[in-house]
């Protein structure tokens, strides 16, 4: 398990059914206490990649962008395993100095972050703060096409 968590790789998805296989993959190599950075513009498939991993990890409930909600937690279906905790810190980027670590300690979530797999739309250099190790995903789109271009990293201090 460790050398896949400290793997890396590109993949290009054709059809969202790509993409949410490709987050259910990295789903795979998850456990408590992770962070998933996911970054790339609007429209990327961010959060496609949030519903592969969430199938991978079997939680429960639909996700969807919890944009104005900023987090939403999904428990897991089976016993001792991780719940997912789904930030998108979208709302966040245009508050200079935000603190995300305070900002997700506000909601009052009922999963303790080290209990959970924790995956941050929007995080790029924020989510650094909530795990030193922690998956980068890049998503980018092809111009004029469904195409999703997607680059993987596990980060390292």
């Amino acid at each position: 398990m460790a050398e896949l968590r400290s793997s890396s790789g590109t993949a290009t998805c054709d059809r969202v059914q790509d993409t949410i296989a490709l987050g259910a993959r990295l789903g795979r190599e998850l456990r408590a206490g992770d962070v998933v950075v996911l970054s790339g513009p609007l429209g990327a498939g961010k959060t496609v990649l949030a519903k592969g991993i969430a199938e991978a990890m079997d939680v429960d409930g639909p996700v969807t962008s919890p944009t104005y909600v900023l987090a939403r937690v999904h428990p897991p279906r089976r016993a001792n395993a991780p719940a997912m905790i789904h930030v998108d810190v979208y709302r966040l980027l245009d508050r200079h100095g935000a603190d995300l670590l305070a900002e997700l300690d506000s909601l009052d979530l009922d999963t303790d972050l080290e209990d959970a797999v924790v995956v941050v739309e929007w995080g790029e250099g924020l989510a650094e703060r909530l795990a030193e190790h922690h998956l980068d995903i890049r998503l980018e789109r092809v111009s004029h096409s469904d195409v999703r271009i997607a680059t993987w990293r596990w980060a390292h201090p």
